[in-house]
């Protein structure tokens, strides 16, 4: 393409002409990021309240991330898993020592990610459960957005995810999110036959829907009870998004399959991963599962780099903290459009009571009018995930304005 793109319309217009049309995003168009700031093709300036959903919890183009980037891609990119290379293996140490487990099973997408857990998990289910290969199924939870595989999907009550998709991947059980006791009941019915439970911690997709404290404790417990895999799906709720490393750890849950993506680069490239003990991932052997890029050494290098960030910038604690200051500014606004608050950490959302005809998507162009980027979910629900990175002065003024969007609606 020989010209560079010069406004919004233009680059808008070519989308809407040449792309798939699976996406219906705010009308901004953004060029450049620098930590929590974005500027669109004009040179306007926002703050990204949505951090490419969690996966720019390290700022946009951190530079440690982005010069580990640059020093490997002058060396050596892909290999593809048919050879060695002298990235992987140090990543592999760095990142199960990190998180605490025997093993790591790296991919590139959250989607992917999730996949390679339900496979260990089915794998895990036959070959050291028992459970015949026909049988085996897995609990799900209604609510829930793992990705959007036609296996993935077939999780999913949302019928804008499944609906004429099928035929679906069956070997599924859903049961409410945040019911301890339908859990329970599955297992004392099923749980022969059940290889894993997959959970997110808080379901983003959803709304910020934050389960009751214990939750995610108790429903471990049951799984343990009845030798069924807990699955927690951290791609979105990982690597100090919720005020913790993890947001299992608010409980001091140990999942038996950790899945991670988004954050795990800080949004430089597509990196996930599955982490695991050896009695589970072991029983994957070669040629049964992979990928040509999973494992490549850009994404080892950037992977560091994004991981290191979190632990020399204490983003867990910042996260705490400006969730806190965030929520109670949210909560002393004067506004009957905000009919709730919710969230931990820096992954919070407000659900917005229509008023005169003026929805969650209303404020949304509002907020953006006035420098703040966030985008509904499920029409009614405004999910708000700035960069980590964000400072306190920042924090306050993207509130300001988010306040100023809302009351004008009054």
């Amino acid at each position: 393409m020989k010209e560079k793109i010069t406004s919004s319309e233009q680059a808008i217009a070519l989308e809407n002409k040449y792309g798939a049309h699976n996406y219906h995003p705010l009308p901004v168009v953004l060029s450049k990021g620098e930590g929590a700031l974005v500027w669109d093709v004009e040179g306007k300036q926002y703050y990204d309240f949505l951090s490419a959903y969690s996966a720019v919890n390290q700022g946009h183009c951190h530079p440690k991330i982005v010069e580990a980037l640059k020093q490997q891609a002058e060396m050596i990119t892909l290999t593809s898993r048919a050879f060695y290379n002298d990235c992987l293996g140090m990543y592999e140490q760095y990142v199960t020592g990190y998180f605490g487990y025997d093993k790591v099973l790296p991919m590139n997408t959250g989607a992917e990610a999730d996949e390679t857990a339900l496979k260990l998990a089915r794998r895990w289910g036959v070959v050291k459960k028992g459970i015949p290969n026909d049988e085996v199924k897995i609990i799900c939870c209604e609510g829930n957005f793992h990705g959007r595989t036609i296996t993935i999907v077939s999780m999913s009550n949302d019928p804008d995810s499944y609906a004429n998709y099928g035929p679906l991947t069956p070997g599924f059980i859903r049961i409410p999110y945040n019911d301890v006791a339908a859990l329970e009941k599955v297992l004392n019915e099923q749980g022969d036959k059940i290889a894993g439970f997959i959970v997110e911690p808080i379901q983003g997709e959803a709304g910020v829907y934050v389960p009751d404290d214990g939750y995610l404790k108790k429903t471990y417990d049951l799984c343990k009870a009845n030798n069924v895999l807990f699955i927690a799906d951290e791609v979105q709720t990982g690597i100090a998004r919720t005020g913790k490393m993890l947001a299992c750890d608010y409980e001091n849950v140990t999942p038996d399959i950790l899945i991670l993506g988004k954050a795990l680069s800080g949004g430089v490239l597509p990196v996930s991963a599955v982490l695991a003990n050896d009695d589970i991932m072991l029983c994957i052997k070669p040629g049964e599962h992979g990928s040509t890029f999973g494992g490549f050494p850009l994404a080892c290098k950037v992977a560091i780099a994004a991981l290191e960030v979190v632990v020399e910038e204490n983003l867990m604690e910042k996260a705490r903290v400006h969730g806190n200051i965030f929520r109670n500014y949210m909560n002393n606004i004067k506004s009957d459009m905000i009919s709730l608050v919710r969230g931990k950490g820096l992954l919070n959302a407000i659900i917005i009571k229509p008023k005169n005809g003026k929805e969650a998507w209303d404020v949304c162009l509002k907020m953006k009018e006035l420098g703040v980027l966030a985008k509904p979910t499920h029409g009614d629900i405004i999910r708000f995930a700035p960069p980590l990175v964000i400072t306190e002065g920042q924090l306050l003024d993207a509130c300001q304005r988010i306040e100023e969007a809302i009351v004008s609606f009054q």
